[in-house]
C-alpha cells in the first residue's frame, strides 16, 4: 500500500481500502493493505489500522458476509469446486481470525493507547459476534457465546511478562454484565492452568494480574430480576446457565480455588486474606473448601496467620466448621512483637472479636489474659493504654476468670505456676497464676498507665471498656498530648529557691573560703 507522509496520510489511505473492500467483493485483497498496517511500528499508524479493522469487520459481521460453521482450512476450500460466494466467505473469516490474534498481541503494546484500543476493539467484536453467532446452533435456544475470542481477550489482559493492571481497571466495565462476567470467570481457570503449565517458576506479574482480575469481579446478593448482557438477546431461555446466579457462584468458587491452590507470592497472600472475610468467602458456594488455602496461610507466620484465623473464625461460626487449633494458633501469635508491629490495631481488634463469646472455657481467656499480662511488663506505653483495657474486658466477660485479681495469697514470683514457653493455652495453668503483672504496673512511670493498671483495684463496671478509640495510638499522640496538659501550679524543684546561677552574691566566696 502506498502511503501518504504523515498520519492524516495513512487514515485516508485506509479509509479509501475500507470503502473499497465493503463496496465490492473484487476489492477484497485490500484487506491485507490494512491488516499489514497493524504491524506497523508507529504508534499512531497501529491506532489507525485498529480503528479501520474495528468498521471493516464491525460491518462484516452485521452483513454476515464471514463463514458460519465449523471453519475449515484456507487452501483446502481455496482449491475446492465450492461457490465463489462460499470461498469468499471462509477466507474473509480467516482475515478476521487473523485480525483478532494481531489484536490480542497489541494489549501487550509498550503503549497504553495502543492496548486500550486493542482492547475497546476486541470486545466490539465479542459483542457483534455473540449477536451474529459464528457457529451454527445445536439445538434450538441454544446459547452460544464467542468464547474462543473472549478467551484471547483474558489471556492478554493476563499476561506474565508485564503489568496490565491499568487496562484491567477498563475492562471492569464489562465485568458488571452477567454474560462477561462468567465467561471472564471460566476464561480466568483456563488461562491459569495454560500458564502454570508452560512455566516451571510463573512470574509474579502473571499472579499479580490474575488477582487484579479475580478481586475485581463481584456477584450480586441475591438472584436478579433481570438479567443484564453484553451480548444483546432477543430472549432469554431459563436453561442457560449463566442468566442464574447459583451457576455463578460455581464460576466464583472454581476461579478463586484454581488460583490459590498454586503457591503464590508472599506478599499476594496478604492481599488475598485482606478480602477473604468480605469479598470471597460469602460469594462462594461452598465456602468450608477455603480451608485447605487458610491453613496453609496460618503456617506461614505473622499477620498472614491473623489473617488466615479471621476466615477461619468465619468458617468455624457461620459455617460449622471444626478446627480444634484455632485458639492455640491464636495464642502462639502473642509475643513481644505484637506491639511494635504495624499491623498491631488489626490483631487486637481480631483477638478482641474472637475472644468476644461468652461460652469460652475459663482457663482458655485465663491463659489470654495471663500471657498478655506477662508481655505488658516490656511494653510501651502507647501499647499499654490499650491492652490493660483490653485484659479487664476480658475479667468482665468471664467472671471466671476474676480469681487471677482476686487470689488473697498469689504465688510469689519465683513460684509462679504458670509457663509462659507452653504453647498449648489448656496447659499453662494460667488460672492457678495471678496478675501481679497488672499490680506492678501501678508503678508505672507513666501516669496513665498506672491509673489504666489501677483499675482492678475497684469492682469492674458492667459494661466493657470499648478499645476501638486506643487501637490506633501512638508515642507520638501521647507526647503531644502531655505537652498540652496545663499544671494547676509550678510544680516545686527545690526547698529553698535559687537566687542567680550558683547561689546569692558573695556566698561563692563564703564557701570557698570555708573549704579552703
Amino acid at each position: 500500500m502506498e502511503r501518504e507522509p504523515g498520519a492524516a496520510g495513512v487514515r485516508r489511505a485506509l479509509g479509501r481500502r475500507l470503502e473499497a473492500v465493503l463496496a465490492s467483493r473484487s476489492e477484497a485483497n485490500a484487506v491485507f493493505d490494512i491488516l499489514a498496517v497493524l504491524q506497523s511500528e508507529d504508534q499512531e499508524e497501529i491506532q489507525e489500522a485498529v480503528r479501520t479493522c474495528s468498521r471493516l469487520f464491525g460491518a462484516l459481521l452485521e452483513r454476515g458476509e464471514l463463514f458460519v460453521g465449523q471453519l475449515p482450512s484456507e487452501e483446502m476450500v481455496m482449491t475446492g469446486s465450492r461457490g465463489a460466494a462460499r470461498k469468499y466467505k471462509v477466507w474473509m473469516r480467516h482475515r478476521y481470525h487473523s485480525c483478532g490474534n494481531r489484536l490480542g498481541e497489541l494489549l501487550g503494546h509498550p503503549s497504553f493507547q495502543v492496548k486500550e484500543l486493542a482492547l475497546s476493539a476486541l470486545m466490539k467484536f465479542v459483542q457483534l459476534e455473540g449477536a451474529h453467532p459464528l457457529e451454527k446452533p445445536k439445538w434450538e435456544g441454544n446459547y452460544l457465546f464467542p468464547r474462543e475470542l473472549f478467551k484471547l481477550v483474558v489471556g492478554g489482559l493476563l499476561s506474565p511478562e508485564e503489568d496490565q493492571s491499568l487496562l484491567l481497571s477498563q475492562f471492569r466495565e464489562y465485568l458488571d454484565y452477567d454474560d462477561t462476567r462468567y465467561h471472564s470467570m471460566q476464561a480466568a481457570v483456563e488461562v491459569v492452568a495454560r500458564v502454570t503449565g508452560q512455566h516451571p517458576e510463573v512470574p509474579p506479574a502473571f499472579w499479580n494480574n490474575t488477582f487484579t482480575l479475580l478481586s475485581a469481579v463481584s456477584l450480586p446478593r441475591q438472584e436478579p430480576t433481570v438479567s443484564s448482557f453484553y451480548v444483546k438477546r432477543t430472549e432469554l431461555w431459563d436453561t442457560w446457565k449463566v442468566a442464574h446466579l447459583k451457576e455463578h457462584r460455581k464460576a466464583f468458587q472454581t476461579m478463586w480455588l484454581s488460583f490459590l491452590k498454586h503457591k503464590l507470592p508472599l506478599s499476594l497472600y496478604k492481599k488475598v486474606l485482606l478480602i477473604t472475610h468480605d469479598a470471597i468467602l460469602p460469594q462462594l458456594a461452598q465456602p468450608t473448601l477455603m480451608i485447605d488455602f487458610l491453613t496453609r496461610a496460618c503456617d506461614l507466620g505473622g499477620a498472614l496467620s491473623l489473617l488466615a484465623l479471621n476466615g477461619l473464625f468465619i468458617l468455624i461460626h457461620k459455617h460449622n466448621l471444626e478446627y480444634p487449633d484455632f485458639y492455640r494458633k491464636l495464642y502462639g501469635l502473642l509475643d513481644p512483637s505484637v506491639f511494635h508491629v504495624k499491623y498491631r490495631a488489626r490483631f487486637f481488634h481480631l483477638a478482641d472479636l474472637f475472644l468476644s463469646s461468652s461460652h469460652l472455657p475459663a482457663y482458655l481467656v485465663a491463659a489470654f489474659a495471663k500471657r498478655l499480662a506477662r508481655l505488658a511488663l516490656t511494653a510501651p506505653p502507647e501499647a499499654l493504654l490499650m491492652v490493660l483495657p483490653f485484659i479487664c474486658n476480658l475479667l468482665r466477660r468471664h467472671p471466671a476468670c476474676r480469681v487471677l485479681v482476686h487470689r488473697p495469697h498469689g504465688p510469689e514470683l519465683d513460684a509462679d505456676p504458670y509457663d509462659p514457653g507452653e504453647k498449648d493455652p489448656a496447659q499453662s495453668r494460667a488460672l492457678e497464676s495471678s496478675l501481679w503483672e497488672l499490680q506492678a504496673l501501678q508503678r508505672h512511670y507513666h501516669p496513665e498507665v498506672s491509673k489504666a493498671a489501677s483499675v482492678i483495684n475497684q469492682a469492674l463496671s458492667v459494661p466493657e471498656v470499648s478499645i476501638a478509640p486506643l487501637l490506633e495510638l501512638t508515642a507520638y499522640e501521647i507526647f503531644e498530648r502531655d505537652l498540652k496538659k496545663k499544671g494547676s501550679e509550678p510544680v516545686p524543684l527545690e526547698f529553698i529557691p535559687a537566687q542567680g546561677l550558683l547561689g546569692r552574691p558573695g556566698e561563692l566566696c563564703a564557701q570557698h573560703f570555708t573549704l579552703s
